[in-house]
């Protein structure tokens, strides 16, 4: 039973594999055509937070490929009324994938251990695998199909930062970091990734504008994330020089693109004139996030076009 709970769950092939379905099942919805692959095939989602586009984008997705979608908050008392085990033994019967988000990553990796039925992470502490495949999807389609792209994150050491990490590790693209001291990347994730991808593309260092020189892609997200808000007055002052604006920008690249996972506060991590100006790709991101996960959905289910 194959999972994606991170991005150390793919091999470099399969995220080819899986760009390869984005790209057809894309291709035929621009020009009108919602193929059903997945005809009768049912998608839980177990959310423990707040969501909008993994929410929408997945059951959005599953709908398009002729499957149906399940809905599952706090009323299922997931981790309050029986055991994990015993909830993953039984709704993994029911269904024939799970999205999970949650505020524990352990959680969910114990969860997915007893569940009969493929299990993805919509977004744990850890990781946000199918953010970061849309992102590595978008620098892509972006630069057509550019291989050895630099993205250069700036901000915190946070989950999506992790999966973006190892996803460009992994599709032998760049990734240079620019964080400060106390929020980088932990030394034994950093080394897990070496070890599994040797002569992985990955640096960590404290200028944002030494980050930048160079990169294809820009990338920042909020500064206190759910779950932070007892830290948010001291992240702003952390986090203040590392503020994306016009004049970091103009340290990258003339071709450079900017980019965000969203929600984005303006004039906090990014100002108004890069989040909406030009180099501006966030909804291109937010768009893919659905065709990605349509590749994801039809790889894990063993359908393809």
């Amino acid at each position: 039973m194959r999972h994606l709970l991170t991005l150390f769950d793919l091999e470099p092939a399969e995220f080819d594999a899986i760009f390869a379905i984005t790209r057809d099942l894309k291709s035929k919805y621009e020009n009108g055509l919602r193929e059903p692959i997945l005809p009768g095939r049912v998608l839980a989602m177990l959310f423990e937070k707040p969501s909008l586009r993994t929410r929408v984008s997945f059951e959005t997705a599953i709908l398009q490929l002729g499957g149906g979608s399940l809905f599952l908050g706090d009323d299922v008392g997931f981790g309050k009324r029986e055991s994990i085990e015993d909830f993953g033994r039984v709704l993994g019967q029911y269904v024939d994938v799970i999205v999970s988000r949650t505020r524990q990553h352990e959680r969910l990796a114990a969860f997915a251990k007893h569940c009969s039925c493929s299990v993805i992470n919509g977004l744990s502490d850890v990781a946000h695998p199918c953010q970061a495949l849309a992102d590595l999807y978008t620098v892509r389609e972006h630069f057509s199909g550019i291989r050895d792209a630099t993205i250069a994150w700036v901000g915190d050491g946070n989950n999506v930062a992790r999966s973006l990490a190892i996803g460009c590790a992994k599709m032998g693209m760049r990734f240079v970091a620019a964080m400060p001291e106390g929020y980088q990347l932990a030394e034994p994730y950093l080394e897990r990734i070496h070890r599994e991808v040797p002569g992985a593309a990955v640096e960590i260092m404290t200028d944002p504008v030494e980050a930048v020189r160079g990169a294809d892609a820009i990338y920042t997200d909020v500064w206190a994330s759910m779950g932070q808000e007892e830290e948010r007055e001291h992240r702003m002052r952390d986090f203040s020089p590392y503020q994306v604006n016009g004049a970091l920008m103009a340290e990258a690249p003339e071709q450079a693109i900017f980019m965000h996972c969203m929600p984005a506060h303006r004039g906090l991590e990014a100002t108004a004139e890069v989040i909406d100006g030009p180099q501006s790709v966030i909804f291109q991101q937010a768009a893919n996030r659905m065709h990605v996960q349509k590749g994801v959905l039809a790889w894990l289910l063993g359908s393809s076009p």
